[in-house]
């Protein structure tokens, strides 16, 4: 008999490091982070579909560089419901592999969200963080302040959202080399308090005094990041720029979407191998909320 439940599409936002700083490293080799989250309106697009066995589909532009086998993130979320004999996932991929932007934790985050959907009052959520330390903070895709290994969620729903410009330039960057290449480890975490931010101005001008403590040994690994930073801050208007989680994507952050529209059409058009795209940085909560699709017929 085919499977009743209804299936359900999800959004899967880009997460972006406005700042991030490295404050330690624990005996068993992870790295502790204070970093502040957001998450953009830009993004993979997942649906689920139950079924009596496990497949998966992948399109998009970015498509090409997605996993396939077991060890995808969608598949390996999958596996902790066990209620769950089988499912459909199309993926249609919009954002790059290996890129900080947290593309494959998203993904996972949406299958989780997703499937909690389909199997209601199921939560494997204390499962994720074995999976990968961005899984938790891109659960509820909301604007946080993260720590620990990224285990630690403090949500900011009223931080001021930001119209920036995402690019990168193509080039995969690996995680634990950057982690590696990171000399000192313990560096100083945000303030203990974080200030209220009235609107995006003053909240551009905090983070100014804030640091991605990755971006050094990112750049010595691959170093068209300083080159990307560099054709960002060059942009007419642009108000900060900076590398997102270990790279190779950098933001650069404008005063009004259409300086960061105007932007990213002037470096799409000089740099037509990279990926560029204008976006909104904040709490994508709602937009991320997966949607029931029940059968009509």
């Amino acid at each position: 008999m085919a499977d009743q439940r209804p299936a359900v599409e999800a959004f899967a936002p880009a997460k972006i490091n406005l700042t991030l700083h490295v404050t330690g490293q624990r005996a068993d080799g992870y790295h502790l982070i204070d970093s502040l989250v957001v998450f953009a309106d830009v993004g993979d697009r997942l649906r689920i579909a139950p079924g009596d066995a496990f497949s998966m589909t992948v399109g998009g532009p970015e498509a090409n560089a997605v996993p396939r086998g077991g060890d995808n993130l969608i598949l390996q979320v999958a596996r902790l419901f066990d209620g769950l004999q089988g499912a459909g996932f199309d993926l249609i991929k919009d954002l790059p592999v290996s890129s900080g932007i947290g593309g494959g934790s998203a993904d996972a985050a949406a299958t989780y969200r997703g499937l909690s959907a389909i199997l209601e009052g199921l939560d494997r959520s204390a499962e994720l963080l074995a999976l990968g330390a961005d899984i938790p903070m891109c659960l509820h895709s909301v604007a946080a302040r993260v720590g620990g290994i990224g285990e630690e969620v403090d949500p900011l729903p009223e931080l001021p959202a930001l119209h920036a410009v995402l690019v990168n330039p193509r080039r995969a960057v690996s995680t634990p080399s950057v982690f590696k290449a990171l000399v000192q480890k313990s560096h100083p975490p945000m303030p203990k308090t974080l200030p209220t931010f009235k609107n995006a101005q003053t909240l551009v001008a905090w983070l100014a005094e804030q640091r991605n403590d990755l971006e050094g040994p990112a750049m010595s690994l691959e170093p068209s990041i300083a080159e990307v930073k560099t054709v960002l801050a060059s942009q007419q208007n642009c108000l900060l720029t900076r590398m997102s989680g270990s790279g190779a994507t950098c933001f650069g952050v404008f005063p009004d979407q259409e300086s960061a529209e105007r932007a990213a059409l002037a470096m799409a058009q000089t740099h037509p191998d990279w990926w560029v795209k204008a976006a909104r940085l904040g709490s994508q909560s709602a937009r991320a909320r997966p949607q029931l699709i029940r059968s009509t017929t």
